[in-house]
């Protein structure tokens, strides 16, 4: 299993201006920003708690991210790593130089929402999207979330091994399907969740309870 370059300790000035910029974010939320959430099943307590916002104000290096939304990588006590962004436009992002989601131009990829993985019992969950891990937690599942197959790494491997279930909601297609065969492959407790359509369709389709019955 390749390996990224290992993860470096922020400096902290990295940590001033992670910290600055995701506050300023949260502060401006727009109305359409709160709708785009409300109808992903997100509500205003989820917002606060994964501490998302809009790049109204870009700090250094985040001015091509302007008007997307903030999803911050939060370490276990809730300081932020990292930031990806997603486009709330509908158009095609291809046009406008950019993608539906966004990195940090040379970034270090990381496990969202690793406070999880201490908060968690015997079982952890693991997503393909933030926002389906948002949902996940919204319903006392404690998950964390690797965007893309591309982006699972052997220190992933390694946070998640001490559990005894790992569920794995990848989405239902090749990219999912992949990312789901690495992660079953690396890890014997891991057990992937057969799913129709991703987390957050099912549980606005078909609620909580749909979801819990996939895993048995």
């Amino acid at each position: 299993m390749a390996e990224h370059e290992p993860l470096t300790p922020l400096s902290q000035s990295q940590r001033e201006m992670l910290e600055e910029a995701v506050s300023t974010y949260q502060t401006h939320v727009t109305a359409e920003a709160a709708k785009y959430l409300i109808d992903r099943g997100i509500g205003r307590d989820e917002a606060l708690a994964f501490r998302l916002g809009i790049v109204a104000d870009p700090a250094p290096g985040h001015e091509r991210h302007r008007g997307m939304l903030a999803i911050p990588y939060l370490g276990r006590d809730g300081q932020p790593l990292t930031v990806r962004f997603r486009c709330l436009s509908e158009h095609n992002h291809r046009d406008y130089f950019h993608g539906k989601y966004n990195t940090i131009k040379d970034d270090t990829p990381r496990m969202f929402n690793v406070g999880a993985v201490h908060r968690a019992g015997d079982e952890i969950h693991v997503c393909e999207g933030e926002l389906d891990a948002i949902i996940l937690n919204k319903l006392g599942l404690p998950a964390v979330a690797i965007p893309g197959a591309n982006m699972w790494f052997g220190r992933h491997r390694r946070m998640l091994a001490g559990f005894s279930r790992v569920w794995v909601w990848a989405d239902p297609d090749d990219a999912g399907a992949e990312l789901a065969s690495k992660i079953t492959r690396a890890l014997r407790s891991a057990k992937s969740v057969r799913l129709r359509a991703d987390v957050t369709d099912t549980y606005l389709a078909e609620g909580a309870d749909a979801l819990s019955a996939l895993m048995k």
